[in-house]
C-alpha cells in the first residue's frame, strides 16, 4: 500500500500547499475539526505551507471548515464546479449543469421505480432545492447547517442551470446502480458522474472534479506545480485530485480502490488520521 518511504521524504520537502477534503476526512461524525488536526493544520501553515479545502459540500456550508482552518486561499466547493475566494467574495469559476441535461434527470429519477427511493437535491445560487422534505434530506441539511426549500417538481426551480444534482438513497445499492446506468447513458464529455460517499449519487458539469480545481487553484492562481502539492481525501470523489498532486493521502476509511490510488493510506478519521499525514510528511 506505501511506496519507499524516501519517495516520501523528497516529495515532502517541496510541498508548499496541502488540499483537504471535509467529511469523512477532517471532519467524522461529529461533524467538526478534532483539536489535533487542526493544531497539525495550524503547524503546517506556520511553516509556510498554503492549505485549501476542496470538497462537495455546497459553498455555504464548507465556509465555516475554511474559516476554521484559517485559509486564506479560495475555497473549493461542489467537487470544484464553484470555487471562491470568501475575502474578496470573487468568485474564480462556476461551472454548472445545463437545463437539457438536468430535465432529463429529472425525468430520469422520477420513473415509478426510483421516484419512492430518491431524495433529489438541486443545488442554485449556493440554495438547495428538493422536490419535498424526506428524512435523508432533514438530516442531510441539519449536517450540512443549511436550510432545505421544498418546491414539489424541481422543473420550476430551473431558470437558472444548477450548480451540482445529487440523488440520496439509504439503499446503496441504488445508489450503485444509478451510477452505472447514468455512465452508461452520458459520457464523461457530458456529464462527472460520482460518489462523495456511499449514500450519495452526485452529477456535475463535464469538466468539473477535484482534480482540476486543484489544478486551477495551484498551477494557475500560486503557480505551483503537481510536485508541491499534498491532498488527502476519503472517497470517489476525491480520486482526480489524488491522482493529480505530488502526494496523494487516502484516509484509512476510505474504499480499498481509493486507497489503492493512494501514495499513502492515513488512519481513520476517527483517529484523526489527517492530522497524522500533515505530521508524518510535512512536519
Amino acid at each position: 500500500m506505501q511506496k519507499a518511504s524516501t519517495d516520501h521524504q523528497a516529495a515532502a520537502k517541496d510541498i508548499k500547499l496541502l488540499v483537504l477534503d471535509i467529511d469523512g476526512t477532517i471532519a467524522g461524525q461529529s461533524n467538526t475539526l478534532n483539536p489535533a488536526v487542526k493544531q497539525a493544520i495550524f503547524a503546517a501553515q506556520a511553516r509556510g505551507i498554503q492549505v485549501a479545502i476542496a470538497t462537495g459540500r455546497m459553498y455555504s456550508s464548507a465556509l465555516r471548515f475554511h474559516q476554521d482552518i484559517g485559509s486564506t486561499l479560495p475555497l473549493m466547493a461542489y467537487q470544484g464546479a464553484w470555487i471562491q475566494d470568501p475575502i474578496t467574495q470573487k468568485i474564480h469559476r462556476h461551472w454548472v449543469v445545463s437545463r437539457e441535461i438536468a430535465h432529463q434527470l429529472i425525468d430520469y429519477f422520477e420513473q415509478p421505480e426510483l421516484r419512492s427511493l430518491l431524495s433529489v437535491h438541486f443545488y442554485i445560487n449556493d440554495q438547495l432545492y428538493v422536490r419535498e422534505l424526506t428524512k435523508e434530506t432533514q438530516i442531510y441539511a441539519e449536517r450540512s447547517g443549511v436550510i432545505a426549500i421544498p418546491v414539489g417538481d424541481l422543473r420550476q426551480v430551473l431558470m437558472n442551470e444548477p450548480t451540482k444534482i445529487l440523488a440520496l438513497c439509504d439503499d446503496t445499492d441504488v445508489i450503485d446502480k444509478l451510477l452505472g446506468n447514468l455512465r452508461r447513458q452520458y459520457t464523461p464529455a457530458e456529464l462527472y458522474l460520482t460518489k462523495s460517499v456511499a449514500t450519495f449519487f452526485e452529477a456535475t458539469n463535464a469538466s468539473v472534479n477535484k482534480g482540476t480545481a486543484v489544478r486551477y487553484l495551484a498551477e494557475e492562481l500560486l503557480g505551483l506545480q503537481l510536485a508541491n502539492v499534498m491532498a488527502i481525501g476519503d472517497n470517489f470523489n476525491d480520486v482526480e485530485m489524488l491522482e493529480y498532486v505530488g502526494l496523494g493521502v487516502a484516509m484509512g476509511n476510505a474504499p480499498t480502490a481509493v486507497q489503492a490510488i493512494a501514495q499513502w493510506v492515513a488512519p481513520s478519521v476517527e483517529e484523526d488520521g489527517a492530522a497524522v499525514a500533515i505530521e508524518k510528511f510535512l512536519l
